[in-house]
This record gives structure tokens, C-alpha cells and sequence, in this order.
């Protein structure tokens, strides 16, 4: 039974038919008893008009030569004389036929005796012959109780629940199949949506370039409808779920890359290291072993500094927390200024800062490499002569270089992990390229501040903006 009612359109069809029961059985009952009170009503009144006439009823039964009475058969009349006139009890049914009118039983007597002459009409079942509706009046010698028979007025109800009984049967048949058929057009357009579902679900959603174009019709997303607001809201989640499998499968792309890139530069020591190994290990003399191990402690110091540079990324990535005290930036911007003078002499060295001391809440380890990195970057890969300003701001600070500037297609890319373009910065500088990772630490650690960074570059001028919270 639960398999049975467990879809919606079976719950939505049982509901309307068990509406239409309810109610064609609320609107029976009533008419039911609306009936059943009329006729009684009816009744009620023929057994008042029938009791201002029963002496002379009653005394035209008496006499079997008298003229008959005129009333509905089945009528009952009995007389109850006073006990102290020693009379005794008499009844009469009154039948079909003149002449074949009946006594009353003693029971039957019984029965009328319980009438009481202060009350309405009555219901009172009568032995032997059924259901009665009776009135008593007093009169002068005793008590006359006078009633009709109810089995006319039993019969049209019984009757009419029987008709109502059939008609609800009916209507609950043509309710069911209307109700079937009414629903199954109306929930059409939601299993569309499921079928879009069901599609959805089939597709290779676990790994790769994921291709979900699959979207709910645009005649299912009207929101003004019930099937509408499914549809929409289907369609805003397929969205929401492309896009991060879009940025997932970015992720793990640029994992792949970032693992490949990060083995080609570690390479590149570690045979230098293994080369000059074995050139110590082959010529043993002072000359040749100075130099094997200059090497190898050159290239071992630029492998440590690539290893902690892609573990600070990668734990940046994972969301460690940053310290959060408060940060001179002045004394920060004056110290790496003036250490970027020492090592790079032939390169012009601004540092503009406004009156009012600059402070900001963050990391000033992580801050300060923030500074050199940059100040690295424009010493590496810019000609000497060039130019290059710091200015200081209340929410950040600015660095810009007269330089060459990046290629337009590399501003996009810049921030990306091994991004390089030595040729056009390193252009007539001598300098050797780093690892590529110099910018993406910036925005990585400004990132973990709350802050952004951002890079503008044009032939003969380049811009990198830190704001800070």
C-alpha cells in the first residue's frame, strides 16, 4: 500500500478524491437530515390536525354502524380513561380498507400509555407495529393520544442515502480517473525537469574537463509558477556546479603544472649538485674541490630558497593564519628602500611617504618579503639607470619602474606560479631569471591579509598596487 501511494500524482489523485468524498458526504448528510426533518415535520402536523378530531374519531370506530372515518391508514388512536371511572383502556389502528380497522393489542397499549399530554410530538415504537410519531391532549374523562406511522418518512431517507451512497461511489470514480489524468498533465513539466536531473546525473562529473551545458528548458523557469521555481532553481544550481568543477579542474591543473614546474627548476640544482659531485669524487685537488663545493653550496642555497618559497605557497593555500599585530609601514618601506640602494646602486631609488606615520595590521615578517620581492623584482628585471618609486599610503603602498614594462599578453598571467617573460624585462640587465614565483608569493601572502594586488604595465612604466585592509 505504501509502493501504491508512494509517487505524487497517486497522493495528489487519493487527496482530491478524498476531498470529493468528504465533501458530497458532508453535502448528504445534510440533505439527509433537511429531508428527514421536513417529512417529520410534514408528519408532525398531520398527527396535530389529526388529534383536534379524535373523540370524534375515536367514537366513530366505536360505532360499527356509524359513518367511518376519513384519515391516513395506519393512524392510531387510543383513549385512556380516568381510573376512577373504571373504563378501560381502548385503541384503534386505522387500515386501508372502511370496516377492516383493528383493536390495539395491550402492548401496544402500553406503549401509548408512556405519552405524556404536556409534551410535543414524539417518536415512540410501537409493539407490533413499528415506528410512530404521537401526540397525547387531555380531555375531560382522561387521556387521547393519537399517531401516524413513520415508515413513509423512514422509507424516502433510506432511500435517499441510498441514491447519495451511489452518487458519491460515482463521483469518487470520476474524480479518480479525471484526477489521474488533470494531474498527470499538470506534474508533465516536472518530470521534464527530472528527466534533466536524471541526464545531469549520468554525466562523467569525477575527473577531467567537465562539459555541463545541460540546462532545464526555458519554457520550465518561469518563477511564477511552482514547476518554474524547480526549473530556475535546477538551472542556478547546474550553473553554480559548472563553474566550480570549471575552477576544480583549474585547480588541478595548475597543481599538475605547479608539480611540473617545481620538478623542472629543483632539477636543474640537483644535476648541477650531482655534476660537480662527481667532478670532486673524479679530481680530488684543491682547485677542482673548492669549486665542486662552491657550486653545490651555490645551488644547494637556490634549491632551500625554492623549497621555502612552495612551502610558504602551499601553506598560504591551506589557510594558515597569518600574524595580526600592528605593522610600521613607514619603517618597513624606509629599511627595504634603503637595502634595495646597497645591493643596486645603478638604479634610481624614490621613496615617497606622506607626513602622517603609516600603520596597518598584518604579518611584518610576511609584509617585509612582500616589499624585498617586489623591490627584488624591479632591481632583476629592469635595465640600470631605471627608475624606480615607492609610495607609501594609508591602506597600502605603490611601486613603479620606468622600465620596459611586461608584454600585454603576460599582465594577465603574471601572478601565476613559474610565470617568467625574462626576455622582454631582462632585456640588456645581465640579470638571470628566478623561479617565477617572486609575484605569486605577493599575492598570495597579500591575499592571506584580506588585501589585493594589483599590476598595470605599459612600455616605459610598470605599477604594482598592494592594498591592505
Amino acid at each position: 500500500m505504501r509502493r501504491l501511494f508512494a509517487s505524487l500524482t497517486s497522493r495528489l489523485v487519493l487527496t482530491a478524491v478524498a476531498l470529493v468524498v468528504a465533501v458530497s458526504a458532508l453535502i448528504g448528510v445534510a440533505a439527509t437530515l433537511a429531508i428527514h426533518n421536513r417529512l417529520t415535520a410534514q408528519v408532525d402536523a398531520q398527527v396535530t390536525e389529526v388529534s383536534r378530531q379524535g373523540l370524534f374519531l375515536l367514537r366513530a370506530l366505536q360505532d360499527p354502524n356509524g359513518p367511518g372515518v376519513n384519515t391516513r391508514p395506519g393512524t392510531v388512536i387510543a383513549a385512556f380513561p380516568d381510573e376512577s371511572l373504571g373504563a378501560d383502556d381502548v385503541g384503534y389502528k386505522i387500515n386501508a380498507r372502511p370496516g377492516t380497522n383493528t383493536e390495539l393489542s395491550s402492548s401496544a397499549l402500553e406503549a401509548l400509555a408512556e405519552a405524556d399530554p404536556g409534551e410535543d410530538v414524539r417518536d415512540l415504537d410501537v409493539p407490533g407495529l413499528g415506528g410512530y410519531r404521537v401526540h397525547a391532549e387531555q380531555y375531560q374523562d382522561g387521556v387521547l393520544v393519537v399517531g401516524l406511522p413513520t415508515d413513509e418518512v423512514d422509507d424516502a431517507v433510506s432511500s435517499l442515502v441510498v441514491y447519495e451512497a451511489t452518487l458519491v461511489g460515482l463521483g469518487a470514480l470520476l474524480a479518480a480517473g479525471g484526477g489521474v489524468l488533470l494531474v498527470r498533465r499538470q506534474l508533465r513539466p516536472l518530470r521534464e525537469v527530472a528527466d534533466t536531473a536524471d541526464r545531469v546525473s549520468a554525466l562523467p562529473l569525477a575527473e577531467g574537463d567537465i562539459d555541463l551545458t545541460e540546462r532545464v528548458p526555458e519554457h520550465l523557469t518561469d518563477e511564477r509558477t511552482e514547476v518554474g521555481q524547480v526549473g530556475a532553481a535546477l538551472n542556478t544550481l547546474l550553473a553554480h556546479v559548472e563553474t566550480s568543477l570549471e575552477a576544480r579542474h583549474r585547480s588541478e591543473q595548475q597543481v599538475r603544472q605547479f608539480v611540473a614546474d617545481a620538478s623542472h627548476e629543483l632539477r636543474t640544482p640537483l644535476s648541477t649538485i650531482a655534476g660537480y659531485t662527481e667532478l670532486a669524487r673524479r679530481r680530488p685537488d684543491d682547485d677542482n674541490l673548492a669549486t665542486a663545493l662552491g657550486k653545490v653550496e651555490e645551488e644547494s642555497a637556490r634549491m632551500t630558497s625554492l623549497v621555502e618559497d612552495m612551502l610558504l605557497l602551499a601553506r598560504l593555500d591551506a589557510g594558515r593564519p597569518l600574524e595580526q599585530e600592528p605593522v610600521d609601514l613607514t619603517r618597513l618601506l624606509l629599511e627595504a628602500v634603503s637595502d634595495a640602494r646597497v645591493l643596486a646602486p645603478d638604479h634610481q631609488w624614490r621613496l615617497d611617504l606622506p607626513d602622517a606615520p603609516l600603520e596597518v595590521t598584518g604579518d611584518e615578517q610576511r609584509l617585509h618579503q612582500v616589499v624585498t620581492n617586489l623591490l627584488t623584482n624591479a632591481r632583476k628585471h629592469t635595465p640600470s639607470g631605471t627608475t624606480v618609486t615607492v609610495t607609501g599610503r594609508a591602506d597600502g603602498f605603490d611601486v613603479h619602474d620606468d622600465g620596459p614594462g611586461f608584454p600585454a599578453d603576460f599582465v594577465d598571467k603574471a601572478f601565476e606560479r613559474f610565470a617568467r617573460v625574462d626576455e622582454s624585462r631582462e632585456r640588456g640587465t645581465g640579470q638571470v631569471g628566478g623561479a617565477g614565483l617572486g609575484l605569486s608569493l605577493v599575492e598570495a601572502i597579500i591575499r592571506s591579509h584580506g588585501g589585493t594586488v594589483t599590476l598595470a604595465s605599459a612600455p616605459g612604466g610598470t605599477t604594482i598596487a598592494v592594498r591592505l585592509r
